[in-house]
């Protein structure tokens, strides 16, 4: 699990990384334990100054998002401390649902059922929140061939499938021998199980690749290493076009670019909505339920210079009656 400062710190230092090739990973301390939620607190006014600290655990790909509106909220409310983590998706259902030590947890699918009963076996109600969109993005190196610049779906499961292939000449023809090494999203990644399932419909993929929760050290793996691929987060390409080389994909109609326009007009196929949840009992706190409504009133002011596709009015109007709802009740 890594520890996130500020959006800005951290895209900059994933540059950095690249640049210096330095494949060190630190391990940050446990994170406190959560206050006990009050029952009786009301929500806070808007100009109401606030304290407390809030956990946040989740997906790599929501983080930087996240990470971007706690920055905006620290000039707000410089006393409340926003403690935020990556774990991956499924890592930070684990807290959420499992130990109950964190109040909001970032997700890049929604939540398996799997995991919404783990937190009903332990009394946890929840609200979804839609943030987003992103166009999952495949990279490979700089370095790689020059006429890899496309990936039907066939090619990616021969890739990334169980079955996986060794050389990019059994990729397609005409690419020459060169061996794949792959660094991608863990099991506990939501970006990995998007891959799996809505991508290309698999249960599991080869297992014998570079895994990490941490989107930073894909990134530094990929444009490192010559006949690379992986994928991440369009932020984590867009903010390091020189590290690495996106790759179009081609699900049937054509080569399609990742964009914020080809996602948001559902040309390119591999686009995915990003979310937050938050547990209802914690919006009982002040400091939380102003942070998840100063959440929903900044997210689209700071989601472009992230790297990511804006939620809709619609979609922001619907997570915000929910949160009222959940303060509410």
């Amino acid at each position: 699990m890594r520890s996130l400062s500020r959006t800005a710190a951290v895209l900059a230092a994933s540059a950095l990384v690249l640049a210096a090739c330095d494949g060190a990973d630190e391990e940050p301390a446990a994170p406190a334990p959560a206050p006990a939620p009050s029952t009786s607190t009301p929500a806070p006014e808007a100009s109401e100054e606030l304290s407390g600290s809030i956990e946040i655990d989740g997906s790599s790909t929501v983080g930087p998002l996240t990470d971007a509106v706690a920055e905006e909220y620290a000039s707000a409310q410089p006393d409340v401390i926003i403690n935020l983590s990556i774990s991956g998706s499924g890592g930070g259902f684990e807290r959420f649902c499992g130990t109950g030590d964190t109040q909001f947890s970032n997700a890049s699918r929604p939540i398996k059922d799997s995991e919404a009963e783990l937190c009903a076996s332990n009394g946890i109600e929840f609200t979804e929140i839609r943030v987003g969109t992103d166009a999952l993005t495949m990279v490979t190196s700089n370095d790689s061939p020059e006429g890899l610049t496309c990936l039907t779906t066939d090619e990616v499961l021969r890739i990334w499938g169980p079955d996986g292939v060794d050389s990019w000449a059994d990729v397609r023809d005409g690419l020459p021998d060169v061996p794949i090494t792959i660094f991608a999203p863990g099991a506990d990644s939501g970006t990995y199980d998007f891959m799996n399932e809505d991508v290309l419909d698999i249960e599991q993929p080869r297992q014998d690749y570079n895994a990490s929760e941490d989107d930073n050290i894909i990134s530094q793996g990929i444009s490192g290493t010559a006949g690379s691929w992986g994928f991440f987060g369009y932020a984590y390409y867009i903010n390091n076009t020189s590290a690495f080389r996106a790759l179009e994909y081609d699900a049937g109609d054509g080569c399609v670019a990742p964009s914020p326009e080809t996602a948001q007009d559902d040309s390119y196929k591999a686009a995915r909505p990003l979310f937050v949840y938050v547990r209802n009992d914690a919006l009982a706190r002040p400091e939380v339920a102003d942070f998840a409504r100063f959440y929903l009133d900044t997210v689209n002011s700071v989601i472009g210079d992230v790297g990511y596709i804006p939620a809709s009015d619609a979609e922001l109007a619907e997570a915000r009656a929910a949160v009222e709802a959940s303060i509410g009740g």
